[in-house]
């Protein structure tokens, strides 16, 4: 496995979201674009991450320059995840519903940012409708994935986000963050199990953690 650290994670999964200040806001999504088997796909989709409330499952996480990290993690919707990264990563990611905390153990070093200036708040939402989130730019079906494609300039400026799903069951299975330079970061996830008991001190941040 090659070296990951904060930086990586940073640049593509969560900062992408500060690249949007200053950014001219794109248009209202076009429904009209969308032909009705694409707009119920993306009904579809809702529905699935609506039903989830608990998750958790394993990932591996693919940064801009091939380096990978790997681990654990839970979702208790709205507004809760965390990431458990296994070594030699030395990295826990946090949010509590508001704030994400990017805990680097390596650089005893922990940054903060709002859970609705990064991705992850499409996965997170009370109620998650992707066609009042986001421009649904495509959505496609090939060798049984399901793939749609997002742009919202609050969250990604020039960048995009594209989910990527069982293409029978609807089953989430990776993420990817496109950056304004086109540099992607994505997390593939599997070996989910949903409707699990969480704890709640799991989604507790330390907010003077190294200070």
């Amino acid at each position: 496995m090659t070296a990951f650290d904060r930086r990586t994670f940073l640049a593509g999964l969560l900062a992408a979201g500060a690249c949007g200040a200053g950014f001219p806001a794109l248009a209202a999504p076009n429904l009209g674009q969308m032909s009705p088997e694409e707009f119920a796909t993306v009904q579809t989709v809702n529905a699935y991450f609506n039903s989830i409330r608990t998750l958790e499952g394993k990932f591996i996480q693919t940064g801009p320059d091939g380096s990978q990290a790997e681990g654990l993690f839970v979702i208790d919707r709205p507004g809760r995840i965390r990431f458990r990264y296994q070594p030699p990563a030395q990295m826990d990611i946090i949010s509590d519903g508001k704030t994400v905390a990017i805990v680097d153990k390596k650089a005893r070093n922990q940054t903060l940012v709002f859970l609705n200036d990064t991705p992850l708040r499409f996965l997170l939402a009370q109620n998650i409708d992707l066609t009042k989130e986001a421009v649904v730019q495509s959505v496609s079906l090939a060798d049984d994935l399901l793939t749609v494609v997002l742009e919202d300039p609050g969250t990604f400026a020039a960048g995009r986000l594209t989910l990527i799903f069982d293409g029978r069951t609807v089953e989430l299975r990776q993420w990817t963050v496109t950056d304004a330079q086109g540099l992607d970061t994505t997390v593939a996830v599997y070996d989910l199990k949903p409707g699990i008991e969480v704890k709640p001190e799991w989604f507790k941040i330390n907010f003077s953690l190294y200070k």
